[in-house]
């Protein structure tokens, strides 16, 4: 029996044509790349500390710093070394075998979040979906939820990554519309809402997942009083709190962990996007043996997971991380780049937020869309990225110096009258 596509195309090809408004594969400057992105009309070549270099030869300064997965700059050489020195050594055996790199790195990791055990993994939503395995695993096994029964509470605007779970308790429709059936188990909320998470949290509630500070949504920082109403929630109704530092922890907002700044602690941290060092993709779900001590061998695993160039490049950022320079640094530069933010606000610009090296910008969507503004911005040699319309995200490597921020903002400045 001979079935044919419902889409017209040449013998052998499903839906060859594209959908009307939308460009074809020929049009596209990298057509054999999918079109998931739309990324601004430079390519790079080379990179260096907050630099980038493009094909042509010019530089960029980086003000994206890969959504915060390049936070120690591009090819730092400390982290570049252990990295050398590992693949010289062995790079992979799978978890099917030890190796000598893996218990230090998650000995120091543990260490460094003052927690007891770490569950290594590659990506950052790799990352989310084992810390909702875990907490699941934790609800019936400790809990005493009954199967089947456990819940999530999440908060709106979040964005924990897109993996088909992930997109599930999306209300991104770009994030979620065409991917269903969606998987149930979550109840979300609005993000900063201390009454709404009041409300919701019961008995099948097994977690509260919560960003510190929301990056995607344009770093959005909550209250002060939602983090630490959110903990002590969670320790009236026993549900374990889950915070995803994937972006804002690792030295990003002038803290180890954005969290710091509300003198919260979580029972469960995932960490990704920086803990490779800009290298690799290295993820981690880090708690106590009380949580993570539910997981046995077979229920959870990863062929790359906590593979040795992993451990070595991640150690590595452990290691810098506990000196404290890279937090202060942040918290330091930080301040010079909000400083200078701020005096855009009622000329061009409508809002400014953020935590140490990070910042969102709303701009006046009189001057048009933010995709638009960043690619007027990379023509003067500044790279940053938008998001949700008229909003700007910055995330400069935590390399950049206080001239470079000046130079950057001066080429902002430029950027806003030319669009008034």
């Amino acid at each position: 029996m001979t079935m044919t596509s419902p889409a017209a195309g040449p013998p052998g090809r499903l839906g060859a044509s594209a959908p009307a408004g939308r460009p074809t594969t020929d049009d596209l400057p990298e057509p054999h790349v999918a079109h998931n992105y739309s990324p601004l009309p430079v390519t790079a070549a080379t990179a260096e500390g907050a630099w980038i270099t493009d094909v042509g030869g010019r530089r960029h300064l980086d003000c994206l710093g890969a959504y915060s997965a390049v936070n120690f700059g591009h090819r730092h050489p400390r982290i570049v070394a252990a990295a050398l020195d590992q693949l010289a050594r062995v790079t992979l055996t799978s978890r099917a075998f030890r190796s000598d790199r893996l218990e230090p790195f998650c000995a120091a990791l543990a260490s460094l979040c003052g927690k007891d055990m770490v569950l290594p993994m590659n990506t950052g939503a790799e990352a989310v979906e084992s810390g909702i395995k875990v907490a699941r695993k934790w609800g019936y096994d400790v809990k005493g939820v009954p199967d089947g029964r456990a819940t999530i509470v999440v908060a709106g605007g979040n964005f924990h990554g897109r993996t088909t779970t992930i997109v599930s308790f999306s209300d991104d429709p770009a994030a979620y519309t065409g991917f269903g059936p969606y998987t149930p188990g979550f109840v979300r909320v609005p993000f900063g809402d201390l009454a709404a998470l009041d409300a919701v949290i019961d008995e099948n509630t097994v977690a509260v997942l919560l960003e510190p500070v929301q990056g995607e949504a344009g770093v959005i920082v909550p209250p002060d009083d939602y983090l630490p109403g959110a903990r002590a929630l969670c320790n009236e109704r026993t549900a374990l709190l889950i915070v995803d530092e994937i972006q804002s922890g690792l030295g990003r907002t002038g803290r180890t962990f954005a969290v710091e700044h509300w003198g919260v602690e979580p029972d469960v941290y995932l960490l990704g996007k920086a803990l490779g060092g800009g290298l690799l993709p290295v993820s981690a779900v880090v708690a106590d043996r009380s949580v993570l001590g539910v997981l046995h061998p077979g229920e959870h695993g990863s062929t790359f997971g906590g593979n040795p160039l992993a451990a070595a490049v991640g150690h590595t950022v452990v290691d810098m991380l506990a000196e404290g320079t890279w937090q202060r640094r942040a918290a330091a530069l930080g301040e010079r780049l909000h400083e200078r933010l701020r005096d855009f606000v009622g000329d061009g610009v409508v809002a400014v937020r953020g935590l140490g090296l990070w910042a969102g910008i709303d701009l006046d969507p009189a001057l048009g869309t933010g995709k638009d503004f960043c690619r007027q911005l990379s023509e003067r040699g500044v790279l940053a990225k938008d998001t949700h319309g008229s909003t700007l995200r910055l995330a400069p490597p935590l390399v950049i110096t206080e001239s470079e921020i000046d130079w950057a903002m001066e080429r902002f400045a430029l950027t806003l009258r030319d669009r008034r």
